[in-house]
């Protein structure tokens, strides 16, 4: 359809035939899932068809991401001459376009690093009636049609919250100052300290001195009173901060920190061609060393097109630096990369893993300190006076690049990135750190509106690596204290845009009928706006970028969705939308549209950004996505009447949580670890109830006569132990024993060395060692006889039935445990907790119900929502 028809009635410009029909009913705007009575509207029915290949394991999950530690996601490559301060949503005309007139744009927001992969491969829980809990997997139906009435529910009372969301807030009364008056972090004025990063020689490193620590909690009353001494920062109690776009005045940082320099293999140890050991120049022996290394990761160096995108810049490096030569300096063309033999290199990196693995903690100890030593500089920058932890100030090391999913250029080189490829943000003032001996950074910058330390393009995508701030620094949390915000905020305007969107679902502009539809799709199947990607990238879609292919329709309001997502991920969801939804999409898809052709031709998410910033200032569709996961949440807390143990609580905010990753699509493939963590549960808890067997026959060993007292039932073993898996669970005890002795032995000698005192002898050893052969005597006896002797010093019945009682309640909580872990298999639950639900919900959850943080949030997450923490009580609202 061309641009010319941009205000022509949809009627008119698809043909008559093809024009909504005038007696179709209207649709209602009493609930936001807009369906003429159909009560399945908006439900997704997932996790049917699909059978995604195994997608390789991130190491770190968001937990690095808060550590700052694993690998950034990059950011899109900009103009250099332009700011380098976060980008916004371009003001493109909001006019139809052209898929050949839709600008390519790689752009990934390193605030919302989330959707981590993960791979498939898993299978149902191993029978063990002792972990079927709760009725939710008792039901054939699918959960999400069972939520179906929970979702309306909570959508039409937030279009009734919205309009009192709106009034003004009512003056609050003024209140008599506390005696003791927070700071706020604004120095003294009788102090002169300031905090100071020492100067880094390019050569060596010196540690960051602990006196310039920041953030320093009084131990005591009379702390405040010292002079140089500074409060802790609530920044989100100064509503002051964060306005404008200009995030620091003085900057202070000591750089980064490179890779060490590639280190040649020994001369015995070379890749074989056909058979014969190769010689390589050290940069091609290197990526040589790149995929030998990695033999043992098997989806990656068994994947058609990681080995081709390797073999490929193989070739070329070697041919760049001189070609291979055999032991007598023959050439040798590498040609196919079936006679290509990586393994002696494997074996060389494995041998040296297992040997690092294998150092004496000591040892392991002091190597780790003299790297934090080395690293001490880089930790922290000054940030407008204030000390703050820097995250990935490590350039990343050359190797090759696996993507995610199916990502086209998977086993591409990753390339040395030298010190002329960064650039350098700092303060004008403050020292620029000195590059490595020999080089020079590519520019240095005073790029006030930025909050990245230090940048440079990798080789792969073309995209900006950037040094950022820790989770856990103030410009951080602001970032993510204002996402959250800013979804509260949206719940003041939710109605009147579902509202909107329901009347222009009929509009008879095509562009605007488009924005309705989408708008629809992202709201309520939290599908992500989408751009267009280049030719050379992974063909990765969403809501805007839909090509005709990715949609699939069936009568009577049934739509099919199914392409590649963020990373790479398949998507495949099928759902039943509004009828007149249905309805746009047939039309949308309507000849001469055909595969490759995009569905929403007339929209790009620039056009629908700008058209949601006409209800709410910064409102953009991913804004969606955490506001339906917050506010689902935040009503599901308020019906939850947690009780019990602490397990018990844990798995009921993990039941609300579970619900709102369904609702709001946070989906993921099943682990390829899944089914044997799953076997490893289930082994553990036929070992609890083996022992608690054990235990019921010392009891009748004391007392023969508590077999007619109790009954004999209670003392039977439990029909799925039987006897081969039971000599299977007492060789695993045995073994278990055994490395346990070992190891505590190996403990004992390492300190008494360390102490100056003499090793104890290997006698010494085998003494510790005949438990395990009385226990090993013992276990025969028992399976021969069927009878078991009572055990301990002191045995009795009332001893033995307490220890009974104890391991019950570990297999109760085991089996929550295993039910809970079942149960998520499929639903990406820290996407919804780290990224999407506010997490001062998870605090109100914590503190209402007495349950420990630390169930829920790992240090560095704790580190992270610090200010999520400390600023909200139990009885916080969304």
């Amino acid at each position: 359809m061309s641009s010319s028809e941009d205000d022509i009635p949809l009627a008119r410009a698809n043909g008559r035939a093809n024009a909504a029909p005038t007696s179709a009913k209207p649709i209602t705007n009493a609930s936001s899932t807009g369906t003429n009575g159909d009560a399945d509207a908006g439900i997704s029915i997932r996790f049917g068809p699909v059978q995604d290949q195994d997608v390789d394991m991130v190491e770190a999950d968001a937990d690095a991401d808060a550590r700052g530690i694993s690998k950034r996601k990059s950011r899109a490559s900009i103009d250099q001459k332009k700011s380098y301060a976060e980008p916004e949503s371009s003001d493109d005309d909001d006019q139809p376009l052209s898929k050949r007139r839709r600008t390519s744009v790689k752009h990934e927001d390193p605030e919302t690093d989330d959707d981590v992969p993960l791979a498939l491969n898993g299978r149902k829980l191993p029978k063990a009636s002792e972990t079927a809990i709760g009725d939710e997997s008792d039901s054939d139906a699918p959960i999400e049609r069972r939520l179906s009435a929970q979702k309306k529910s909570i959508e039409q009372k937030a279009k009734k919250d919205a309009p009192a969301a709106r009034k003004p807030a009512a003056p609050k009364k003024e209140t008599k100052p506390a005696a003791k008056k927070q700071s706020n972090g604004v120095k003294k004025e009788a102090s002169n300290d300031k905090p100071t990063l020492k100067k880094v020689k390019a050569e060596t490193t010196s540690p960051i001195s602990k006196n310039d620590k920041v953030n320093t909690k009084a131990e005591s009353e009379d702390v405040e009173d010292k002079e140089g001494e500074e409060e802790e920062y609530r920044w989100w109690e100064d509503p002051t901060k964060g306005d404008g776009t200009k995030k620091w005045t003085t900057l202070e940082h000591n750089g980064v920190v490179f890779p060490p320099e590639y280190e040649v293999l020994p001369q015995s140890v070379k890749m074989k061609y056909d058979g014969v050991p190769v010689t390589l120049q050290p940069e091609a022996e290197e990526v040589a060393g790149f995929f030998g290394s990695m033999l043992n990761s098997t989806h990656n160096v068994e994947n058609p097109i990681f080995q081709k995108n390797f073999f490929m810049d193989f070739k070329e490096i070697i041919k760049k630096t001189g070609g291979a030569k055999d032991s007598q300096g023959n050439k040798i063309d590498i040609k196919e990369f079936s006679k290509c033999d990586f393994k002696p290199i494997f074996e060389y990196y494995d041998a040296q893993r297992n040997e690092k693995k294998n150092l004496p903690p000591a040892e392991k100890k002091r190597l780790k300190a003299e790297k934090d030593e080395q690293e001490a500089p880089y930790q922290y920058c000054i940030w407008d006076g204030r000390k703050q932890k820097v995250g990935n100030f490590r350039v990343e090391p050359p190797s090759l690049f696996r993507g995610r999913g199916e990502h086209p250029k998977t086993g591409h080189v990753k390339t040395r990135v030298q010190p002329e490829q960064i650039t350098i943000n700092i303060g004008k003032q403050a020292q620029v750190p000195p590059p490595p001996p020999g080089h020079n950074w590519k520019e240095v910058k005073h790029d006030q509106e930025g909050t990245w330390l230090a940048m440079w393009q990798e080789n792969i995508n073309g995209n900006y690596k950037y040094v950022m701030l820790a989770a856990n620094s103030d410009v951080k949390g602001q970032s993510d204290y204002k996402k959250f915000e800013k979804a509260r905020e949206l719940k003041k305007y939710i109605d009147k845009i579902r509202k909107d969107y329901q009347k222009n679902l009929k509009n008879d502009l095509m562009v605007e009928r488009q924005k309705a539809t989408a708008v629809y799709l992202i709201d309520q199947f939290a599908l992500r706006a989408g751009n267009e990607k280049g030719e050379d990238e992974a063909e990765t879609v969403g809501c805007c970028s839909l090509k005709y292919e990715n949609i699939s329709l069936k009568p009577p309001n049934t739509v099919v969705f199914d392409f590649l997502g963020k990373d790479s991920i398949r998507f495949y969801d099928e759902v039943k939308v509004d009828p007149q939804v249905f309805k746009n999409l047939k039309i949308f898809k309507k000849a001469p549209k055909k595969e490759g052709d995009e569905v929403f031709d007339r929209l790009t998410t620039s056009a629908l950004n700008k058209h949601l910033q006409n209800y709410m200032p910064g409102l953009t569709a991913k804004v969606f996505r955490t506001y339906n996961a917050s506010y689902t949440m935040s009503n599901l807390l308020k019906d939850i009447k947690a009780s019990g143990t602490i397990p018990e609580k844990v798995k009921t905010y993990n039941d609300a949580n579970r619900k709102v990753a369904i609702l709001c699509n946070h989906k993921r493939t099943v682990t390829a670890g899944h089914a044997s963590q799953m076997e490893k549960m289930s082994e553990r808890i036929k070992g609890l109830r083996y022992q608690k067997w054990r235990l019921k026959q010392q009891m009748l060993d004391l007392d023969p006569a508590l077999k007619k007292k109790k009954g004999a039932a209670f003392f039977e073993i439990d029909e799925d132990l039987d006897m081969e898996w039971v000599k299977e669970h007492q060789a695993f005890l045995i073994e278990e024993q055994t490395q346990k002795i070992k190891k505590k032995f190996e403990k004992d000698n390492e300190k008494r060395v360390a102490d100056g005192e003499k090793a104890m002898p290997a006698s010494d050893l085998n003494e510790r060692l005949k438990a395990v052969k009385d226990m090993e005597a013992k276990f025969k006896k028992e399976n021969k006889t069927g009878k078991v002797e009572a055990e301990g010093r002191g045995p009795s019945v009332e001893r033995i039935e307490a220890s009974i009682a104890k391991l019950d309640q570990r297999v109760e909580t085991m089996s929550i445990q295993a039910q809970d872990k079942e149960d998520n298999k499929e639903v990406a639950l820290g996407t919804s907790k780290i990224n999407y639900i506010d997490p001062r919900l998870t605090v109100v959850f914590s503190k209402k119900f007495n349950v420990p943080i630390e169930k829920f949030f790992s240090k560095s997450l704790r580190e992270k929502f610090e200010w999520a923490i400390k600023s909200v009580d139990e009885n916080w609202e969304f």
